[in-house]
């Protein structure tokens, strides 16, 4: 694996950590506590897993401007600031989500994560959206 592949990388657990937010809220949702549990696990270790590969890739690579000036440029931003700020401020607020379950606290847990959850969500499908908007299209021919 090479720097250059990281980016997919990272658009794979952030699509992992998608599917196991989305189970664990179906878990909860018919009572499967333990599932719950499992499923939400696996989504904090996908998404430390994309934390970290995300912080060596922007460490070794540099930041990756958004190469095209088209109609796609306005949405693209629009995508991108709401997505980097929530991810920078969603860390703590996992966190008390867990140690509120962890101390058994379930109704602090539920209060914290009717919030947490979507913003964790909303960050994971953008993730990829992003991804996909800034390396899977063809790059626009040099001009002449």
């Amino acid at each position: 694996m090479t720097v250059s592949d990281l980016p997919a990388l990272n658009a794979s657990l952030n699509a992992i950590s998608a599917a196991l937010l989305l189970g664990g809220y179906l878990s909860i949702r018919r009572g499967l506590h333990d599932r719950h549990r499992r499923f939400m696990f696996g989504a904090l270790v996908t998404s430390a897993l994309f934390l970290t590969s995300y912080v060596i890739y922007h460490a070794l690579a540099g930041s990756t401007p958004y190469p095209y000036y088209d109609s796609t440029r306005p949405v693209y931003f629009a995508i991108l600031i709401p997505h980097i700020f929530l991810a920078t401020i969603m860390g703590p607020f996992i966190f008390v989500a867990i140690r509120h379950a962890w101390n058994g606290r379930f109704d602090h847990h539920r209060r914290i994560t009717r919030w947490v959850w979507p913003v964790w969500m909303y960050v994971s499908i953008t993730g990829i959206i992003i991804y996909l908007m800034l390396y899977q299209r063809e790059a626009p021919a040099p001009a002449v």
